[in-house]
Parts: C-alpha cells; structure tokens; sequence
C-alpha cells in the first residue's frame, strides 16, 4: 500500500529574512561585494523578491546593524570562543553575528533569536556540525547581555581608518566621525520645489542645507510624493556641490560620473542643459529612470570620461562627482569599511588626478568647475586640488563663502574648500542629525 504524500512543513515565520541576512553579510565580509549590489539591482539577492515588506525591513536592519557593530560583535564573539571561528564552515561566523545582534540590539526575544539561528547552522553543510557550539555561544550571550553592553570601547572602525582620520583631523575629531558613523541615519530627500510642505507631507523637517530629512518606516516608493516625482533620495551633503555652481539656468553644464544622478536631477531642475555622463550603462538607465519619474530632462550618454571629448563644444560649467574611497558614507553605507583597504587609495587618487586633467580641457575660459568626492582622506580632496593647481596654471581656485553654504562657516576650510564630517547638523536625536563627509573645491579657467 503506498504510503501516503504528506505535504511540505511550512517554513519558520522569520527564518528566511535571517537566511538572506546571513547570505549578504557573508556577500560582504568573505566575497567583497557591496552591500547596495546586494539589495537592488539585477545582482540583487534572488529571496528578496519573495519577502513580505516587514521580513525584507528586518532583514535590512539586522544586516545594516552587523555592519556597523563589526568590531564589536568580532571582539565579544571572540572572547566567547576559545578557538575562534570555525575556519571550515566561514557561514558560522555570519551565523552568529545574526544571533548575537538580535539580542544585543534589535527587539527580538533571545529564544528566538538563539533558535533561529541554530536552525540556519543545521541548514548549512559545513556549519551544521557546529548548531551546538552556535546555541551556547549565543545562550551565553543573552546570559551577559548587560555586561557584554557596558563595554563602550569603539571597535567598529577598522584601526587603519582611525589612525588616517587621527592624523588628518586630530583624535577627538576622528572619535566623533566614528561614533557618527554608528548611528543609523533618517532618510534625506531633495524636493523640486516647496521643502516646508513636502517635510509636512513626509512628516518630517527642513535642514539647514534645504533638503527634507524624515525617518521612513516603509518602501520608499509608497511615500507620498514620490510617484508624482516631487523629490528624489540625496543626502544633505550630496545636495551641495551642485549649488556651488551658481546659477546654471539656461547654460550647458556636465555631470561627470554622474550616476546615480541626484546632481543631475539638481541641475536640471535649476534649469541647466544637462550632458549627464557615466561609464556604466546600467546606472545610466536607472538615473534615466529617476529622471523620467521627475519630469526632468538631460542628454545621457554612457562612455569613459577619460576619452570622452565632445566635438567642437566646451562648457559653461562641470561638476566632477568622482569615484573615490567613499569613507564619508559610512553612515548610509556601512559596508564600506570592511569593504575598502588603504592600499586602494593610491589607484583611486590616480584616477582622480587624470579625470580632474581632463575635465579642465572640456571647460570654458572663465567657466566654473566643481570637483568633489564623498571621502573623508585628505589625498582625494584638497591635496588633489593643490597638486592640479601646481601643474596647471590655467586653473585657479574659486573659494567658497560661508554665506553661501547656509551660513555654516564649519563646512569651509581656510582654502575656501567644502568639507562636512558627518557628526556635523547634530541633533539630541542621533539618527535626526549629522550628514555624509564631502569635500569639494570650486575652480574657474583662467580666461
């Protein structure tokens, strides 16, 4: 007699969104991919599609709080661990980030939080053999919760990064970077038009810089305004290289590497003629898209901004938005850290010099340049400047007035450069404060 079919035991409310979580801290920490590659996009993780909006939001934040607890949960987990992690099964690590997180952080009960993460070792081929040694660290975790939190030592800034912001701008700045980084940040957006009442609409508020900042509890895209294109997602720091042109209505300005295309969107809606240009296609299309969704229009061309060179034509003014180490964004990005190493900066700092040589040549006499990088290092901003400055004498600086970036004087160097820090806008509220480290200097061709 044949034995009858049984149907396929649901699966644990909550256990997928940890699976998922697990998969892209593993993307991050061991594959070095980036974070945002992993959540949007064609390379975007396949489960997401199938998460409920509430499991994709925890999944979210438990990877996002990982991330910035790096240093921390390694450290605690380790003094726990008298042999490490296991080196045969690397997926156990990412395991017990996601256990040890929930109870230190989130609002999850231990015993699910240990639970659930037993259940994901067993469903891992190599970690499966280690499910026990992933409940009695994880017990032990709960068991010491309020010892394991009243060690405030920061840890969770890599120590070559530190040492670079120590040297750069003194130990208590770099300690007040660190910690800036360790809160989760609102979501800032830039409106068309009417900020006072898109923040009402958004309940939110107006920051110093104009851009509307609120704390989104949902999918971006089911806040108000957004399908009618009213606003588009720019950090406050973002939104101020674009202003530092002047007036660009009815001139023809290029957006140099200018994907995802917040700038580009800045321009356009001041009225510019835009050439947006980027090396990649893709990104060109989801800018081309945001734009389509604002009503606003630019030329998009997709080609490496070392060769380009349009016929006959320079311009009025060029923002030069360059690829960078990206330290400045650790607050919205917080795989950045484990993410970059020193010895990128030198490739990078190469790149940065001939795009700046270049965008020079497509310039105007008497036109203006804005070259900015969302970096904290001092040798992909000002030094940049100063090298080009001493190699071409037809570019000079343009300094920037307090007056002009809402009267914030701590936002302009001596040299008359941007740089914001993302402890900067501080708030009783840490995650209604702050914005992303920039720099940017403003340069004229010398007629």
């Amino acid at each position: 007699m044949p034995r009858p079919r049984t149907s396929p035991q649901p699966e644990v409310p909550g256990l997928a969104a940890r699976r998922i979580a697990v998969d892209i801290v593993d993307g991050v920490l061991r594959k070095k991919i980036a974070l945002d590659e992993q959540l949007s996009g064609r390379a975007a993780h396949p489960g997401l599609a199938t998460l409920p909006d509430r499991d994709r939001a925890l999944m979210r934040r438990l990877v996002a709080t990982i991330l910035r607890r790096l240093g921390t949960l390694r450290h605690l987990l380790g003094d726990l661990m008298a042999k490490g992690f296991p080196a045969d099964a690397p997926r156990t690590e990412s395991i017990l980030l996601i256990g040890a997180a929930q109870i230190l952080w989130l609002d999850v009960p231990d015993h699910a939080a240990v639970d659930l993460s037993v259940r994901l070792a067993q469903a891992d081929r190599r970690a499966a053999r280690y499910a026990g040694l992933v409940n009695a660290v994880l017990r032990r975790v709960a068991q010491n919760r309020t010892a394991l939190l009243a060690d405030t030592t920061h840890r969770d800034t890599p120590d070559w990064l530190l040492k670079r912001w120590t040297k750069a701008y003194g130990k208590e700045t770099a300690q007040a970077i660190a910690e800036a980084n360790g809160h989760e940040p609102a979501l800032d957006v830039t409106v068309k038009q009417d900020p006072e009442k898109w923040a009402d609409h958004l309940h939110g508020r107006v920051v110093a810089t104009g851009t509307v900042r609120t704390i989104a509890h949902g999918a971006i895209a089911l806040l108000p305004g957004f399908n009618e294109g009213a606003w588009w997602v720019q950090d406050a720091a973002a939104s101020i290289p674009a202003r530092l042109l002047g007036d660009v209505n009815g001139l023809d300005v290029l957006d140099l590497c200018a994907a995802p295309g917040g700038k580009t969107a800045q321009l356009a809606n001041a009225g510019a003629r835009v050439v947006a240009l980027d090396r990649s296609a893709a990104r060109l299309t989801r800018l081309t898209e945001n734009l389509n969704r604002l009503s606003l229009q630019a030329e998009t061309i997709a080609a490496d901004a070392l060769e380009w060179r349009p016929e006959g034509k320079l311009f009025d003014a060029i923002l030069l938005d360059a690829p960078c180490s990206s330290t400045g964004t650790i607050r919205r990005h917080p795989d950045v850290p484990w993410l970059k190493a020193e010895a990128d900066l030198a490739q990078l700092m190469s790149l940065q010099q001939r795009l700046l040589d270049h965008a020079v040549t497509l310039l105007k006499p008497g036109a203006t340049m804005v070259y900015c990088v969302c970096s904290l290092e001092p040798e992909e901003g000002a030094a940049q400047i100063d090298a080009l400055l001493a190699r071409n004498t037809t570019v000079a600086r343009k300094p920037i007035a307090a007056a002009e970036v809402f009267g914030r004087a701590e936002f302009v160097t001596p040299d008359g450069d941007l740089r914001t820090l993302p402890q900067y806008l501080p708030d009783p509220e840490p995650q209604w404060g702050g914005l992303d480290g920039f720099f940017a200097a403003r340069l004229t061709r010398i007629a």
